[in-house]
Parts: C-alpha cells; sequence; structure tokens
C-alpha cells in the first residue's frame, strides 16, 4: 500500500513539471507600464494553454536592458535549463543610438550559447520611431535578418506587425504595448512557437 501511493505521489509530481519556456528581453517582455497579468508572456500563458501545450512560460524581461546586458545575464538563463527562449532584445539599442554591429554582436553571441546548450530559440525583432532616420532604422532592422539568417531560429522579424495602425495597444510613450497590445504580439509569436513546442 505503501509502495503504491509513493509510486501515486511520484506519478503525480511528474505530470505537474512542465517544460520551460523563457520570455528573455527588455521592457516589452517585462511589461513596463502593465499591471501583474497583462503582459505578453502572461497571454501567451493563457493561448499555450488554451491549445493544449502545456508549457510554463517565465517572464525573464529587465526594463531599459540592452542586448550587452543579455549577454551579461546568459549564465542565469542557462541555469533555468529551459526547452524554449524566446530572445527579445536590441529596441534599447536602437533608442540609445548604438552601433548595429554591436548589437548584432551581443545577439550572435546570446544565440550561439543558447544553441549550444541545445534550447530552442525564438528570435523577435522589431524596429524604432521614424525620428531615427531611414538609414539608421534600416540597419537597425538588418541586425536581426543577419542574425536569423545565421543561426536558424525560429524568427518573428516585427513583434509589433499587427499592432500597426491599430487603436488602443501602443502606450502613451510611444513604446511599450498596452494590455490589448501584449495580447496581439502573443498572438503573433505562437506560430512561429508551434514548430518548436510538443504536446
Amino acid at each position: 500500500m505503501l509502495l503504491l501511493a509513493a509510486t501515486l505521489c511520484a506519478g503525480g509530481a511528474h505530470a505537474a513539471e512542465r517544460p520551460l519556456l523563457v520570455c528573455f528581453g527588455d521592457s516589452i517582455t517585462a511589461g513596463l507600464g502593465l499591471t501583474p497579468g497583462q503582459t505578453y508572456p502572461d497571454a501567451l500563458q493563457r493561448d499555450l494553454d488554451r491549445l493544449g501545450y502545456h508549457y510554463k512560460v517565465d517572464n525573464q524581461g529587465t526594463s531599459g536592458a540592452t542586448s550587452k546586458d543579455a549577454v551579461a545575464s546568459l549564465p542565469a538563463i542557462l541555469r533555468l535549463h529551459p526547452e524554449v527562449v524566446i530572445v527579445e532584445f536590441g529596441g534599447n539599442d536602437g533608442l540609445r543610438g548604438l552601433p548595429p554591429d554591436q548589437t548584432r554582436a551581443n545577439l550572435d553571441q546570446v544565440l550561439t550559447a543558447l544553441e549550444r546548450a541545445h534550447i530552442k530559440i525564438l528570435l523577435a525583432g522589431i524596429t524604432l520611431p521614424p525620428n531615427y532616420g531611414s538609414d539608421y532604422i534600416r540597419q537597425f532592422e538588418q541586425v536581426f535578418r543577419d542574425v536569423a539568417a545565421k543561426h536558424h531560429p525560429a524568427f518573428v522579424p516585427m513583434l509589433y506587425k499587427d499592432l500597426i495602425n491599430q487603436s488602443g495597444v501602443i502606450q502613451q510613450d510611444g513604446i511599450h504595448p498596452t494590455a490589448k497590445g501584449a495580447e496581439m504580439i502573443a498572438n503573433t509569436l505562437v506560430p512561429a512557437l508551434k514548430p518548436l513546442l510538443h504536446k
């Protein structure tokens, strides 16, 4: 009887363990300006649960983080032993006018480390406000395409692609998503994520 009880407990514990999907990014991931439960990782958890994907979504977003900060945070991410990581960095590099080559090198380092750990990757690209000038924006957007071409991760070139010309999806700062926008970002990511997941 004791053996049976121990077996049942072990089975229940195993069933409760879900593979980890880490959202690794900056304030867009962290949910700057939003309340708990409104971030895109929260919305993604709800979407995946509804679709029957039994993953635990872990928000590892840090407001203000650059791609250099992403490199520095890699050991902590690797210690989590995630099965999948969404990499969402670069926006703060662009807003600070940092050289695109620097962002490219940092993202390359992040994806290389995740690949070596046999972690599945979704790379999320972003753009910049038009006042940064067409030349710089073009160079900035090319960074994500170059990194994707080198590493072949799942790739969403523009995280905000479904938010363009929509009302109520961007906060007054003109940068961060509202709760509605965060839900739309999660919806944008799901199709790219599906090939990396299992039920």
